[in-house]
């Protein structure tokens, strides 16, 4: 008889504690961002040297970009949860990406200038239709992979994050150096082949995933429309889906307008639906759902400065010299990420060490002191500015930045989707989350507002200009977040039971 271990024993091994199907998530995450990340560094300095875009188109585009990057998991996970299944989207997702990768590389090796616009727009539309199918889904499967009550589901999901902000720190060194000191295509064709290392992963770690992520009715997925299984039909939907996303990104202002008219269209319903349909206590946490999701747009606006009008400051205004080596500007977008791998831990423990002794700040007031943060970051490099006249920024004032965004981010990102949870009606759970992201794209429209606004600003190739309008909005941000702390207490006693 033979010894050989049952068929689902390396489903259920476990690696460090945990299901050996978190790794394979971690991996294929981890490249997923490598590729994100490493194109994010370049677009920029991508689209203002190689295009000769001004700042203003430049910085309108990639806010459009970014913004419909958060809004595309809503039709991704929509169509993985009714169809498809989590593992499929994320396999089709990924496919997807490298495809638009390859689009964006092609079209650096050179053409005319209208063809190739055409082309990097194209490749654009694509990557963002398969984030929007790879994204919310891959951390749907992290969930699936533990009981509803097992105590290392939270565990779980922080080493995810650690995966995504390694690959968030990994892209922009690998795809901006080769990008800046090779050429853009070998920028591009590193953020392809990260992506189908990503995909690679996933397919050879299908058997670790314990079965999860399956099609909710595989049946009806392979049973025939005209002969052809309707999980191919399926497929097909990612063509008018691209060309939708194509449409908008030639037209950015466009999707300003449409994340405003669905953002307030929002806003009022659950407002009126909080009035109208839940008892008191509901009510109150959920008006303070809806004052977390009014308010985080502020912080995504001014933090997304970094991968447009601080990259170009960065590249024209500091002194990148490292011991007799010019360091390339997209090489900066690494800090963040970077940082955020060191100091979540730190934060993780901090939070729950004031907690024990009743000094936590509420939830308000953690957003509060992410805005105050990312406003200090600004006028930090104001002051410097001031102290240096004419002379080109040394990076340590870049990199505090960059420590107090991260700071920032620690404080609001993690915090909000907890609170999302928390907060919102049982019934009402997707739909918040959902929400939260709807906002979380319009802050990063705002950024692009933000970036093409200095962009258009009378020398806005010059330092001090820069640095007269990162004083304005970083005094604004202390302003409103000093304004939140303030009315904090109040805000978390609508919170009642929902915790701080």
């Amino acid at each position: 008889m033979s010894a050989m271990p049952p068929a689902d024993h390396h489903a259920t091994a476990t690696f460090l504690g945990h299901p050996r199907g978190l790794f394979i998530l971690f991996f294929t995450e981890l490249w997923e961002r490598f590729s994100f990340y490493g194109m994010r560094a370049l677009l920029i300095f991508y689209l203002t040297k190689q295009f000769l875009f001004s700042d203003e188109r430049a910085g309108m585009l990639y806010g459009a970009y970014i913004a419909l990057v958060f809004v595309s998991p809503l039709v991704g996970g929509w169509l993985a949860d009714r169809y498809l299944g989590a593992r499929k989207a994320v396999l089709f997702g990924g496919i997807v990406i490298a495809c638009g990768h390859i689009l964006l590389g092609l079209d650096a090796l050179g053409s005319d200038r209208e063809s190739a616009t055409r082309i990097f727009l194209a490749g654009m539309a694509v990557i963002v239709v398969g984030t929007g199918f790879l994204k919310a889904n891959v951390s749907v499967l992290v969930g699936q992979l533990y009981p509803r009550d097992d105590m290392r589901r939270d565990p779980a999901y922080t080493i995810f994050y650690m995966g995504i902000n390694l690959g968030g720190a990994l892209g922009p060194l690998v795809c901006g150096l080769l990008g800046e000191t090779i050429g853009w295509s070998w920028g591009f064709g590193a953020a392809a082949l990260g992506m189908i290392l990503g995909i690679i992963v996933f397919v050879m770690g299908r058997p670790l995933l314990q079965g999860q992520g399956e099609a909710p009715d595989p049946a009806w997925l392979a049973s025939p429309l005209f002969g052809i299984p309707r999980e191919y039909w399926l497929y097909t939907s990612a063509l008018p889906f691209t060309a939708a996303m194509l449409a908008l990104l030639a037209s950015p202002a466009t999707v300003g307008y449409l994340l405003s008219a669905s953002g307030f269209a929002m806003g009022i319903g659950l407002v009126a639906y909080a009035c109208l349909k839940l008892d008191p206590a509901a009510r109150g946490r959920l008006l303070v759902a809806i004052f977390l999701l009014v308010v985080q747009p502020v912080f995504w606006g001014l933090f997304e400065q970094t991968g447009s009008s601080l990259n170009l400051f960065i590249d024209r205004h500091v002194d990148r010299t490292l011991f007799g080596i010019t360091v390339p500007a997209s090489l900066f977008q690494a800090v963040g990420p970077f940082s955020i791998f060191l100091l979540a831990p730190f934060f993780a423990w901090l939070w729950l060490k004031l907690g024990r002794r009743g000094l936590e700040p509420s939830t308000p007031a953690k957003f509060g002191l992410a805005i105050i943060q990312v406003g200090a970051g600004f006028l930090l490099l104001v002051g410097a500015g001031m102290m240096l006249p004419g002379a080109k920024m040394p990076m340590l004032f870049i990199l505090l930045l960059y420590l107090l965004h991260t700071m920032g981010e620690l404080c609001l990102s993690p915090v909000g989707l907890a609170a999302m949870s928390r907060l919102s009606p049982p019934h009402m759970l997707g739909l918040m989350m959902g929400t939260w992201f709807l906002a979380t794209a319009g802050g990063n429209f705002m950024s692009g507002v933000i970036a093409a606004a200095i962009g258009a600003s009378a020398g806005a190739d010059q330092a001090s200009t820069v640095l007269a309008a990162y004083g304005r909005i970083g005094g604004l941000a202390m302003l409103i977040g000093l304004i939140i702390l303030i009315v904090s207490p109040r805000i978390g006693r609508l919170m009642q039971q929902g915790g701080r």
